[in-house]
């Protein structure tokens, strides 16, 4: 099996998250955030990925620490659960609606850390959640996971259904990106020969 567990303490987060990228979508998500809960709980849902996170962050200051660092930990979990990334797909992409919203996204294990973020978030609270931290969850996730990752809002007006369908269909794109391939699964999917 696929798995990693990490543990990040810092002066403003205590996180320890496991994750299985073969999993059947089990989640134990308890961040402190009730926002980013309900995030966590459907990425591992639609991503089929299964994952435990507890954190204890600064969440008296705001989510932003606690939002972003678990974007970091999320992220090294993929790259060390994927190790050299011998005979994944390397690619995935879905498009994704979510009611009113349309959300499409796309994933390159590529070995470089890049977000494309076009996805224009209408309101700057949902609940207490504020809104810009789904782009800092991202930037965490790809700079650690080593992957460009683009989120496009093609169609939608809802805020919540717009940061839920974006991390839908990350997932799915994601569980793409990282299946093995079993006609190339002794093979890395580069012409370089690493990634």
């Amino acid at each position: 099996m696929r798995t990693a567990e990490i543990k990040r303490k810092t002066a403003e987060t205590d996180i320890v998250l496991w994750l299985n990228l073969d999993g059947s979508g089990k989640s134990e998500i308890d961040t402190g955030c009730g926002f980013l809960n309900h995030m966590l709980t459907l990425f591992a849902s639609h991503g089929r990925f299964d994952l435990k996170v507890t954190c204890h962050g600064d969440t008296d200051v705001d989510d932003h620490h606690t939002v972003e660092d678990i974007g970091i930990s999320l992220g090294k979990a993929f790259a060390e659960a994927l190790g050299d990334k011998r005979g994944i797909h390397r690619y995935g992409d879905t498009v994704l609606p979510m009611d009113e919203s349309l959300i499409l996204s796309a994933v390159d294990f590529s070995g470089r850390s890049f977000l494309g973020f076009d996805l224009p978030i209408p309101s700057q609270k949902v609940g207490t959640f504020d809104t810009e931290l789904v782009e800092e969850f991202w930037l965490g996730f790809v700079r650690q996971a080593e992957c460009a990752v683009h989120l496009r809002l093609l169609s939608g007006k809802n805020s919540h259904h717009i940061i839920e369908g974006a991390f839908k269909s990350a997932a799915r794109s994601l569980r793409d990106a990282v299946k093995i391939d079993q006609e190339f699964q002794d093979e890395i999917p580069s012409t370089k020969g690493v990634l």
